[in-house]
């Protein structure tokens, strides 16, 4: 009798610890777009852009796609695709492949911790942070923008810094050489298959994960104000790019954590 009381409890305990858990919230209802802003910069370079919540070129869209609905990014011009909510302290998983149009070339990101103004990054995007999706960059990390952030890097022979998790913690800063630092490994899939790509954010560290592979870590997020001086950042909204090529978006979740798996960060 007390083996079985002991076992209701530990099955007991056990249900409630698992429903504490923080549930998946999806950020794309597999319908449409609604949750989501659009901002479309200029058709040509320096002319003006189209602005908020216009999109005549029907850049962002739900289709069709092997028969479930997903998000498509023509990539015809540079814009935004952002959530209209803030988020922090969140693991994010997202699917996507890319399409057979190509306009520059196969490029877009994952941007987070986004605030402020549209156009700030480069005429067009939210100051943010850049998990980048540009075909054999992806988990790359950029300043876009007014952000700054720390990173474990190393500069190679070429000249390029690579994140190296045991490389001292040096300033990524807008406007120069470190604002882009380089994932240290590829784990992109073949063209036409699907890439997992999650980002898991705690307070001012975010580390990329590609397929399963951890290729960046950042540290000390902030932004990066007009004296030089920062400012800790460690929210924002979500902005995904149209930037030069076809890319769909099968799902996108998001749920609350409370710390970064420890595994990630060794």
């Amino acid at each position: 009798m007390k083996s079985y009381t002991f076992l209701l409890l530990f099955a007991i305990a056990a249900t409630l610890f698992n429903s504490c858990e923080e549930p998946w919230r999806p950020l794309f209802n597999g319908e449409n777009l609604n949750g989501w802003d659009t901002w479309v910069g200029p058709k040509e370079k320096g002319g003006e852009p189209i602005g908020l919540n216009k999109d005549p070129m029907n850049l962002f869209s739900v289709v069709d796609l092997d028969g479930e609905k997903v998000i498509r990014i023509s990539g015809e011009i540079n814009a935004s695709l952002a959530t209209q909510e803030e988020f922090e302290n969140y693991h994010l998983v997202m699917e996507f492949k890319w399409g057979d149009e190509v306009f520059t070339k196969y490029n877009s990101g994952l941007l987070y911790h986004s605030y402020g103004d549209f156009g700030v990054g480069l005429g067009v995007w939210m100051s943010s942070h850049e998990l980048q999706l540009w075909t054999g960059h992806i988990g790359d990390s950029y300043r876009m923008g007014k952000s700054y952030c720390e990173i474990p890097m190393e500069k190679n022979a070429e000249g390029k810094f690579v994140y190296s998790k045991d490389g001292e913690k040096t300033p990524s800063v807008p406007g120069t050489d470190t604002r882009i630092v380089s994932k240290d490994g590829d784990y992109e899939k073949a063209s036409g298959e699907w890439n997992t790509v999650e980002l898991y954010c705690f307070g001012r560290t975010s580390v990329h994960v590609v397929n399963g592979k951890v290729n960046m870590v950042n540290y000390n997020s902030a932004k990066y104000l007009e004296d030089g001086t920062t400012e800790p950042l460690s929210k924002g909204k979500i902005q995904f790019q149209s930037e030069g090529g076809e890319l769909f978006i099968k799902s996108v979740k998001i749920k609350a954590i409370k710390e970064i798996p420890a595994e990630l960060l060794k």
